[in-house]
């Protein structure tokens, strides 16, 4: 089996990804990130208080719950990690009390981050409020709009929420802004990243902060036959994969059709990384567009790109009405609404079921990374 998901190669490359493309000003800040972690991730004591922090704040672990009515219907077993019922609502938390631990180590005063759906933006206020660090948010104007919950929560929690007016107003151009002004603020800020992307060691630093999915879904399910979770950036994908990595089970990823960056991208660097992008005829950044503002960007992290080269990991899409679709009937038959993001992986599922693809009989093992609250008033409009 192809030996994938270990600490990357020298430079932070997985094969032909990853890496770290950015301005000679911010190279001192990720080597002292790179340093601060490998320290941190060796120091048992790091690993305690996260732990403790992960157990009785944060709510860990997450249950595995049967879907038992869908998997009547669909004639497999369908079970659902539940990373929605973290505290702040999605397994964004998981990687930013890893961040806020690391930075409050590092002497740093200010977390900076940037935030699609708004998920990793609710955790890095909540952390900051936590540990008694300020936090800068960059958020698209757009899912500004569409988010209007989150934001409400991140400045409820004390934190600063920045609109971008530039580009798509999407995620893309809300991470530039946050790398631009952390150029600015090195000494005092750290980036905390939301996903497995950006400059080394960002890809592995937060699929390790993630791992935690992957390691309980283990104990909890250690046989199933195929694990599946939805990529943007990916990583809740990221940290499912690592616990099965070196099983049998088949790994999918489920992207937005409009953000196909692995179905439809092509090799390029964009935020610190080589990754497979959405480009056009003249290898500029394409704009991505997906209903979930957590999977509206135009990119994959690295560490994904490589699984997929590999062959290790499968990566399909699926539609925003097959989305709609899915947040309807899982909260007809199980009680659970979900976020717009996490229902990419249930729509391959309901499309999938009784194929070749996803033979009757199978054990899924589903992790549903959010909850849907922040999608309600969206969902108003998709559900009449």
């Amino acid at each position: 089996m192809t030996v994938v998901m270990q600490e990357p190669a020298a430079g932070g490359r997985f094969g032909e990804f990853g890496g770290r493309y950015v301005p000679e000003s911010l190279i001192p800040a990720c080597t002292a990130v790179d340093e601060a972690f490998r320290a941190a991730w060796a120091d048992p004591e790091f690993h305690r208080e996260l732990d403790d922090y992960r157990t009785t704040y944060a709510g860990r672990p997450t249950p595995l719950t049967a879907a038992r009515n869908l998997s009547a219907e669909l004639g497999i077993t369908l079970l659902l990690k539940r990373e929605d019922l973290a505290h702040t609502g999605s397994h964004k938390i998981n990687n930013v009390l890893g961040q806020a631990l690391l930075a409050r180590r590092m002497g740093r005063g200010r977390l900076i981050a940037e935030t699609g759906a708004g998920q990793h933006g609710v955790a890095t206020a909540t952390a900051a409020a936590l540990f008694g660090l300020r936090a800068t948010i960059f958020m698209g104007e757009r899912d500004i709009e569409r988010q209007q919950l989150n934001v409400f929560r991140m400045r409820m929690l004390g934190a600063e929420v920045v609109p971008v007016t530039g580009g798509s107003r999407t995620l893309k151009d809300a991470t530039n802004e946050a790398m631009r002004h952390w150029v600015t603020a090195v000494d005092d800020a750290h980036f905390c990243l939301g996903s497995v992307a950006g400059p080394h060691p960002y890809p592995w630093m937060v699929r390790e902060f993630q791992r935690v999915i992957g390691d309980e879904a283990r104990g909890q399910c250690p046989d199933p036959d195929v694990v599946v979770a939805c990529v943007g950036g990916g990583s809740n994908a990221a940290g499912t994969f690592a616990g099965f990595v070196d099983t049998a089970a088949r790994l999918i990823g489920v992207e937005a059709a409009g953000g196909a960056a692995m179905s439809s991208g092509e090799p390029g660097v964009l935020h610190g990384s080589r990754s497979r992008l959405l480009q056009d005829e003249h290898g500029q950044i394409a704009e991505a567009h997906s209903i979930a503002a957590g999977l509206d960007y135009p990119g994959v992290g690295p560490e994904h790109a490589h699984l997929g080269a590999s062959g290790r990991a499968q990566y399909v899409t699926v539609t925003d009405d097959e989305v709609v679709r899915a947040v309807r009937r899982l909260a007809e038959r199980e009680g659970i609404i979900c976020a717009l993001e996490s229902a990419h992986a249930v729509a391959w599922v309901l499309r999938a079921a009784g194929t070749p693809a996803l033979p009757a009989g199978s054990t899924v093992l589903l992790t549903l990374s959010g909850r849907g609250d922040k999608d309600v008033s969206q969902l108003m409009e998709g559900l009449r």
